[in-house]
């Protein structure tokens, strides 16, 4: 049974890349009593670690950064206009509600040229970026009493149900910092083979930098990427182009654009999925990237990695939708991939 509570309040709290301070907090919170020692690295990412039998180190990464904007100018009618933190589709955010986050938080919404204006030939294209603006409501001076140039910005979008699925913002990738909370949860109390570092990271959605900078100073032995990934299971879509299917069971990532999982991980991966009933399916995403490529190659050693991925519709748009078996797999998943590595041979073959 998931704790929707918890995700609700994980998925609404901000925290844009380099911005993360309130999702931090909460993070910090949860797991403060789950393992033997937390610690804030220097970019900001939250290290969880629980000791194991053996000084082997597994690190497992989940990124704690929102899909997000930054502002950029307060113009002289006190409309904002803002670039994108990560990558975002556009088409999404006409009259979007936002919160920007300024000396207060306050509401915006996204404009742009209304349809009754627009030529002909703009009807048909979708609108740039650069032409959105945010409106507040309130003038120039109000603004900028407020608000100014930095403050970051974030969608204003609450967590619900729909039959058995979860829609919300920013469930990329809030729906795995609670799925590596709750495996944190699961574990207390219980014996593990090797020490985890669970890591809660930064600056994903700009470049994987929090993932890069903690794989350097942990050196993992295995990696974990924990991360979401696309389910292109609706109306118009082609068998191959799906990726993944909400319902489906956990992803078992076999590549992405940024990594090709250790042949072993897979293996080991699928083994105990098929050991423990745990319904999963693979995953090949031909482009976009995780903070699996952090932890599998920047540790001075390089690591054993792979990842476990939840399907997602609607990335990166302003709700996304998950289901909850599938959630519910996922963490059942990392759960024994994590305290059943030693059961593995890890050798070439």
């Amino acid at each position: 049974m998931l704790d929707l509570p918890l995700l609700k309040k994980i998925c609404e709290t901000p925290g844009a890349p380099g911005f993360e301070q309130r999702i931090r907090a909460l993070v910090l919170e949860e797991v403060k009593s789950l393992a033997d020692e937390v610690q804030v690295d220097a970019m900001g990412n939250v290290i969880a670690i629980k000791k194991g039998r053996e000084p082997k180190k597994v690190m497992v990464a989940a990124h704690m950064d929102e899909i997000s904007f930054i502002v950029t100018k307060v113009d002289e009618e006190g409309f904002v206009r803002f670039i994108p933190l990560g990558g975002f589709d556009p088409k999404t955010l006409t009259s979007q509600r936002v919160i920007i986050h300024g000396k207060e938080d306050i509401i915006g919404v996204m404009g742009s040229k209304p349809i009754h204006l627009m030529k002909p030939e703009e009807r048909t294209k979708a609108v740039p970026i650069e032409e959105y603006f945010i409106d507040c409501g309130r003038s120039k001076k109000e603004m900028d009493q407020i608000v100014e140039v930095g403050n970051p910005i974030t969608r204003e979008r609450s967590l619900i149900e729909m039959g058995e699925c979860i829609n919300s913002k920013s469930l990329d990738n809030r729906v795995s910092v609670y799925i590596l909370i709750e495996v944190l949860k699961a574990l207390r109390g219980k014996e593990i083979p090797y020490d985890l570092y669970a890591v809660f990271t930064v600056q994903e959605e700009v470049g994987l930098r929090g993932a890069i900078s903690a794989a350097g100073h942990i050196d993992p032995d295995y990696g974990f990427g924990l991360d979401v990934t696309i389910a292109f299971d609706v109306p118009g879509a082609q068998p191959h182009e799906q990726v993944t299917q909400l319902g489906g069971g956990a992803a078992i990532k076999v590549l992405d654009g940024s990594t090709i999982s250790d042949y072993r991980m897979v293996s080991y991966l699928k083994s105990k999925a098929k050991e423990h009933e745990i319904k999963w399916q693979p995953e090949i995403l031909p482009k976009g990237g995780t903070d699996t490529a952090g932890l599998q190659r920047y540790g001075p050693r390089g690591s054993i990695a792979g990842a476990i991925s939840i399907p997602l519709r609607h990335i990166h748009q302003t709700i996304e939708m998950a289901n909850k078996k599938d959630v519910s797999a996922c963490i059942e998943l990392l759960k024994v991939g994590v305290s059943e590595l030693d059961t593995f041979d890890w050798s070439f073959k």
